[in-house]
């Protein structure tokens, strides 16, 4: 019996439908260019001149073609983008077209100012050129009165196309040079014999175009006006050929032959990423916030459960898979990588260059990987884990510095959670010492193992009491104050909480505590793939603050602030979030918290927590609380604001062990001693501990103080 049911298209159908419009479109050229005769030439030229009708055929016949097959390869490509799972990206239109923009015009690329400029000459070049030639096709198909690439036109035209010429062959060679003698580990381990094939093609096609327009001026008998082709004629000139027809046909066919392999090779190598990153970074917003992983569904909702996480390449979204293909292999995020730079195993772009390999080698039909790999390196099933091992997987610190610094995009940090979410849950293959964590947070409520009943001793020996929110008082409290596991239960983090609450006090804000109702917001456990752990968590407080009608919220710690401002709501808790840096920073500036100056002029250096940072952008608020008090002069890091470097604690990594390589703690903490500052100052409970650590770990902790802004700012108050 038939099927009668209509199939959906996908994307691979349209872009194969898209180059057969393409490759139509170019026969229709053909036959148009009979139209209308070519005319008297002034100043100008023809577009056939000194080629023969036969190849002119060929020429066309070639074209369609070669275009076809482009996009008939690239259809494959996006065949494979299709069997990843469904998302939708309800961004609006507007902002889709500025990263679009972002894209095409390559300004992500020029925050790097030697990469930047060299592929923005290499593209803006071709592109030009590219310009040129579809300007010289629409001015051979207009009619004769209306043809307009001629006298002064044209000579702009031809100058024009020179200089794009320079521009693009002058990048190619600064290309090639950094491969051949660049320093850059980035780029000198990824380099393969494909880089260069790929770039002597691209100068390929730039040099045999401009001998092409030499044989063209050698032909025409060198007329003066052709001199504004100064590079073509310049070469003319130099040739020892007096009949250049031969020279000038060979040339051409050449060239054109160089753009029909261009066009075939696009899609089956790196070049790909000329049509995939900018559509990548077009399709790139994301409703959900920065900080937010992606969101899974309630699972204690769910009766039936497959599998939660990713083990097969199947069980990414579809956008994630187009991330793959739209790696450039840069290795920009391999550059910032805490984890990397310690000697950890992990390296961001082989997470990504390995899943692209599973991607490309069990497609139907394998299509080539980014990169080339041996033979003996071929996958045999759609498994991630046959290219990716767990201990690349645990060693991430989801600090997000490859997310941000990515030039196309790419989304390297949800896919690292998002495998660990399988690892965790479906595999139970996760560090011992995680294990314990979670067995604390599901029975204590808190990783630290620590009785609940302890969650308000930070308050007893205060001047003042601090309120807890109950049913008779919740309408009076405007914000419920967060103290979070390490304020309650942390030695060092301790005082911190007493000095946001007497600083709260102080500047008469209305607040109350949840104390032992509060338990852990279950990032640590969402950050390690134990989603169960963390809905356990964040649903029984979000019922507790929506049953006491909680509204604001304060936290000091990014961890807490991030999760229940950007993950909560995904299990209906909807709640007004602030740090307590950010409240700190308008009750000073409001005059509700009056500053001084310091006993003695001293320094400070400032470490950005990467959950307050790059998660959720924030990072002046604490700096003006230190650059509110007199005295005080302030000293960045070399990494600092998006570039800034980890802890190390962040992605679960506080409960883990850190056995391989240099800990990340001391290579931040180094960083922050040699700036020759009094103190380091944080805003975040996990690096006050990481850093403090790190700092007494190097013998320094007698000269250099770690402490939190709060406890800055409470020290350093207008004397009454």
């Amino acid at each position: 019996m038939m099927n009668n049911q209509k199939k959906d298209r996908q994307v691979n159908d349209y872009v194969l439908l898209f180059s057969a419009g393409a490759a139509l479109g170019t026969i229709f050229l053909w036959g148009a260019s009979y139209i209308f005769p070519e005319g008297e030439i002034v100043q100008g030229r023809r577009v056939f001149e000194n080629i023969p009708k036969y190849l002119q055929y060929l020429f066309y016949l070639l074209s369609a073609s070669s275009i076809f097959i482009c996009g008939y390869l690239f259809s494959l490509r996006a065949r494979n983008w299709t069997r990843g799972t469904e998302e939708k990206r309800k961004v609006k239109f507007s902002q889709r077209v500025i990263n679009l923009f972002d894209g095409l015009l390559m300004r992500t690329l020029l925050r790097f100012k030697a990469a930047g400029l060299m592929h923005s000459m290499i593209y803006l070049g071709f592109l030009g050129l590219f310009a040129g030639t579809i300007t010289l096709e629409i001015h051979h198909l207009m009619p004769p009165s209306l043809k307009f690439l001629q006298g002064t036109t044209y000579l702009v035209y031809s100058f024009s196309l020179e200089l794009a010429s320079l521009i693009y062959l002058a990048g190619i060679a600064w290309a090639l040079y950094r491969r051949i003698f660049g320093t850059e580990d980035r780029l000198k381990t990824k380099t393969k014999m494909d880089d260069y094939l790929t770039l002597l093609l691209l100068g390929f096609m730039g040099v045999s175009g401009l001998t092409t327009e030499a044989g063209r001026i050698i032909v025409e008998g060198f007329p003066n006006y052709e001199k504004w082709s100064f590079v073509g004629y310049f070469i003319a000139e130099l040739l020892p050929i007096e009949n250049g027809i031969i020279f000038h046909r060979i040339s051409w066919i050449l060239h054109v032959v160089s753009f029909f392999v261009f066009l075939i090779v696009l899609p089956q190598s790196k070049l790909r990423h000329i049509v995939t990153s900018p559509v990548n970074m077009y399709l790139s917003p994301n409703e959900r916030p920065k900080g937010a992983m992606k969101d899974i569904g309630n699972l204690m909702e769910l009766e039936d459960i497959d599998t939660v996480g990713v083990e097969l390449i199947e069980n990414f979204t579809w956008k994630q898979l187009l991330d793959l293909d739209a790696c450039t292999t840069c290795g920009r995020c391999t550059s910032v990588c805490p984890a990397n730079l310690t000697g950890k195993p992990l390296d961001p772009r082989e997470i990504i260059l390995k899943v692209g390999q599973v991607m490309s080698d069990t497609g139907e039909p394998p299509v080539p990987s980014t990169v080339t790999t041996p033979i003996d390196l071929k996958v045999k099933s759609s498994s991630v884990f046959e290219r990716v091992t767990p201990e690349e997987l645990w060693a991430c610190t989801s600090c997000k510095a490859c997310d941000e610094i990515c030039p196309v995009n790419i989304e390297i940090l949800d896919k690292i959670l998002d495998m660990r979410r399988h690892l965790a849950l479906m595999a139970s293959d996760f560090p011992t010492e995680l294990g314990k964590a979670y067995v604390a947070m599901e029975n204590s409520s808190n990783p630290w193992g620590a009785s609940q009943n302890d969650r308000m001793k930070w308050s007893e020996d205060l001047d003042f009491d601090v309120a807890l929110l109950e049913e008779n008082n919740k309408e009076e409290v405007e914000y419920l104050y967060w103290i979070g596991c390490a304020g309650a239960f942390d030695d060092r983090n301790i005082p911190v909480t007493k000095a946001v609450a007497t600083l709260l006090k102080r500047a008469n804000v209305s607040y109350a505590v949840l104390g032992p109702k509060e338990i852990c917001t279950g990032d640590s456990a969402r950050r390690t793939g134990n989603e169960f752990v963390y809905q356990q968590l964040a649903i029984q407080n979000i019922e507790n603050m929506n049953n006491l009608n909680v509204k604001k919220v304060i936290t000091q710690c990014p961890h807490c602030f991030n999760t229940i401002a950007n993950e909560y709501p995904q299990l209906g808790g909807n709640f007004e979030v602030i740090h307590h840096s950010q409240l700190l920073t308008e009750l000073v500036q409001s005059g509700k918290i009056e500053v001084g100056n310091a006993e003695k002029p001293y320094s400070i250096t400032y470490h950005d927590s990467c959950y307050l940072g790059r998660h959720n952008d924030i990072y002046t608020a604490p700096r003006e609380i230190l650059g509110s008090i007199g005295g005080i002069e302030i000293r960045e890091m070399k990494r600092q604001g998006t570039k800034s470097f980890c802890c190390g604690a962040g992605g679960g990594r506080m409960w883990m062990e850190e056995n391989t390589g240099k800990k990340v703690n001391i290579e931040r903490s180094q960083e922050a001693i040699e700036t020759g500052a009094d103190e380091v100052a944080v805003a975040c409970p996990f690096c006050y501990i990481m850093m403090d650590d790190g700092v007494k770990e190097l013998g320094e902790g007698e000269n250099v103080k770690v402490r939190d802004v709060s406890l800055i700012l409470i020290d350093n108050l207008k004397k009454d």
